[in-house]
This record gives structure tokens, C-alpha cells and sequence, in this order.
């Protein structure tokens, strides 16, 4: 389903969105992002996919690789880790904490009675066990029901304490607060709730990373475009709670103001809050089961913090089929002569699932401004952070989609 939303504008990016996050803000956490070895130093590519446009009658396709971003295998990398030291320099201000020196490991002595805790449906409970081993913390992770066991290893792997529920990814995050206030322990999720913005905040800050990257390859590779966003017409996120979509959308939205791209949010069926959210013009839930092939965009409630920034910037919410996913987890593998193949996963591919579906409709295309002049950006979220999934959905495993990439590359 598409919904064109109404209260979306064309203006410069308001002051008192500014004020919570920004581009400034987003530079100091990539900075401080750089000192930590669980990421890799290179910026994540941003590739051309021309044959891909042209099967769906646009001019361009760009997609940015964040399963290329750490060994992690998604975009989450860059969201627990600055909302874990950022809080523990607000936790112990005054002590001379410096972010690299906790990415180093230097304060673990100081850190040993502090945990973390979160809920999660996998790779951001695995980015804050990962970041929690580094800096020396303690770390707890929630997991519901629908999270499989190939997700919770891939996690304990890094010494997180795992905590298992029944119930659905929000059940989890209840779960996660109460046991953050029986115990004294410090809750660390990416989605905010009443009277907890500060880490969220922190949280999508982070993400703010890869609108930067997009950015700067942009001015290198399309000098002539990069100032007035004619690089870019379309940008389709991933839903979820909201956070990714919020980090990247703010600060494009910072940086080209009024100019700025057509974002469309893109979520599962089940797990359609975001789409109530733009109907409903508030923060709402899910109307479905809220399971999901797409298991990182598996949640029933919208972030309100992230819907501050949705609501006015996001111009159309989509919702796609498990098998639309899947068909677009496919496409990308496949690769073509001039198209590099992509290890993508289920959530990673949400985006390209709702370009396809806005391409073949053309009652779609038409609301959103989809035409053969359009240039789409799209974040190819996450890698194969379920291997044996991936395996079964695809039909291939990611080595050996990876050795075909290699081979394209190598050419």
C-alpha cells in the first residue's frame, strides 16, 4: 500500500529540529565512530546499479552498502556503540572519560559494576554487545520470540547475557526497562518511549554517518549536483521504528534544505506503524501480526522522537510483501553485466522492494514523481546476518554471492 502524506513540506530544516539533531552533531559522532576498531576505515560503497534503473524505468540507481560496514554486517554499527559511550560520559562526567579512550578499552576497571542492556531483533543487541566487549561494560540482551537462534549466537558470541521472552519485539522492549529498573542497569535502545529520547536520539545520530558518506561521494562523483541534491530525486528508507529513516532524512533535509530528495519510508505489511503513524498524524501501532521475513523491521510502535523528524520531511509511506523482499534479496544477488551482484539482506532490501513496487504501478509512480528522469538512492541496510536464512531465501549462499561480486569487481 502506498499513502502520499500530507504533512509533508518543502522548507528549510526548522530550528527546533536542529536543535535536537544535526549535521554538527552527526560530524562529532562519526569522528568519534573513527576510534573504534569494530569498524572498518574506509567509507562503504556507493554503487551505480544501471541495468537495475532501466528494468524499472528510471534514470539512476545508487545504493550504499552498509553490509560492508563492519564485520557486524549492518548500519547498526554506527548507532549502539556512540549511544553507549555517549551515555557513559554523561554517566561519569567529571572522571576524564574520552571516547577513544573507552572505544580503547582504557577505563574497564572503572566500568565493571555499569551494564547495559537492550532489546532487540538482532543486529543492534549484537552492535552493543560488540561495543560494550570493547569499552569493558557489562551487557544484557533481550531477545522475543521470532529472533532465531542463528541471531542470539551471533550475539553471545561478543559475551552479551542473553534474556529470552514470549512475545513480539515490543514486548521485548518493556521486558528490557523493567529489568533496567529492578537492577539499576542502563537501557540502550534505538527506539524512544515517554521520558527516554536522549539515547534514541544518540542512537540515530549515528546513522547520521551514512547520509555524510552518501554526501561526500556525491560531490567527488557528481561535482556538478552535489550542492542543489539533483544527484538525488527519490530516497527510499527502511521503516522500522523510525530511527534509520529519521537519521538520514534529517540530515539531508539539513543539508538541502528545501531542494531536498522525495523520501518514501518503506515497511512489511504486518508491521505497518509508521503508515498508521502518517495516517493517523501521530504516533501509532501496527495493524498486522508484526512478523516478518524483514525481522529488523519486525515492530508494532513508531519511535515518537523519530516521528518528529518523519512526519514533516517523509513524503509517501509504502508497505511491501515478505515475498516482495525476497524478490528484491534475489534482483541484488543476481547482479547483471553492468549491475556488481549484493549480499543484502531481508530488511536490507526494503527499500529496492518499494522502488519495484512504486515502479510497476503507475498510479504509484505518478504520487511519488517516479519517472524515467528520477536518480533513487537506496541503503542496502544490512548483509547476510542470518547466513543459514539467506541461504534458504536466496537459494545461494553469501560466499558465493560474494565471489561473484569479488569477480564483477575484478574485471
Amino acid at each position: 500500500m502506498l499513502y502520499v502524506n500530507p504533512r509533508a513540506s518543502r522548507t528549510s530544516y526548522p530550528a527546533e529540529l536542529q536543535n535536537v539533531m544535526s549535521i554538527a552533531r552527526a560530524g562529532q559522532s562519526r569522528e568519534w565512530l573513527m576510534q573504534w576498531d569494530g569498524l572498518h576505515a574506509a567509507r562503504t560503497p556507493l554503487r551505480e546499479l544501471p541495468d537495475l534503473a532501466s528494468s524499472l524505468g528510471v534514470q539512476n540507481v545508487l545504493v550504499k552498502d552498509e553490509a560492508l560496514r563492519s564485520a557486524l554486517g549492518s548500519f547498526k554499527a554506527l548507532g549502539a556503540p556512540i549511544a553507549l559511550v555517549r551515555l557513559i560520559l554523561r554517566t561519569f562526567e567529571g572522571n576524564g572519560f574520552t571516547a577513544p579512550a573507552l572505544f580503547a578499552g582504557a577505563h574497564r576497571e572503572a566500568l565493571a559494576g555499569f551494564t547495559a542492556i537492550s532489546a532487540t531483533d538482532g543486529n543492534h543487541g549484537r552492535a552493543l554487545a560488540a561495543a560494550a566487549k570493547s569499552v569493558g561494560c557489562r551487557c544484557v540482551i533481550v531477545l522475543h520470540a521470532h529472533v532465531s537462534e542463528e541471531r542470539e549466537q551471533a550475539i553471545a558470541a561478543y559475551g552479551a547475557q542473553i534474556v529470552r521472552i514470549a512475545g513480539n519485539y515490543d514486548a521485548s522492549v518493556t521486558e528490557a526497562a523493567a529489568l533496567a529498573q529492578r537492577n539499576g542497569w542502563h537501557v540502550v535502545s534505538d527506539t524512544s518511549y515517554d521520558g527516554y529520547e536522549e539515547i534514541p536520539r544518540d542512537v540515530m545520530q549515528g546513522y547520521g554517518t551514512i547520509a555524510a558518506e552518501i554526501v561526500e561521494t556525491l560531490a567527488s562523483e557528481h561535482s556538478e549536483r552535489a550542492d542543489d541534491a539533483s544527484a538525488v530525486t527519490h530516497v527510499f528508507l527502511q521503516g522500522g521504528v523510525g530511527g534509520l529513516a529519521a537519521g538520514v532524512a534529517s540530515y539531508l533535509w539539513e543539508q538541502w534544505g528545501a531542494s531536498r530528495p522525495t523520501f518514501v519510508v518503506v515497511e512489511p505489511e504486518q508491521a505497518d506503524c509508521l503508515y498508521q503513524s502518517a495516517m493517523a498524524g501521530r504516533p501509532a501501532q501496527a495493524t498486522g501480526t508484526v512478523d516478518s521475513v524483514m525481522a529488523g523491521l519486525a515492530c508494532g510502535e513508531t519511535s515518537p522522537l523519530a516521528w518528529r523528524f518523519l512526519q514533516p520531511c517523509v513524503d509517501a509511506f509504502m508497505t511491501v510483501t515478505d515475498a516482495q523482499a525476497v524478490d528484491a534479496m534475489r534482483r541484488l544477488a543476481q547482479g547483471s553485466a553492468n549491475d556488481v551482484p549484493f549480499v543484502a539482506g531481508e530488511s536490507g532490501v526494503a527499500g529496492l522492494a518499494g522502488l519495484m513496487a512504486a515502479s510497476a504501478s503507475p498510479a504509484w509512480a505518478s504520487a511519488i514523481g517516479l519517472n524515467g528522469a528520477s536518480r533513487v538512492l537506496l541503503i542496502n541496510t544490512e548483509g547476510a546476518t542470518a547466513p543459514s536464512v539467506y541461504a534458504e531465501l536466496v537459494g545461494e549462499t553469501a560466499d558465493e554471492v560474494l565471489s561473484r561480486q569479488r569477480a564483477w569487481l575484478s574485471r
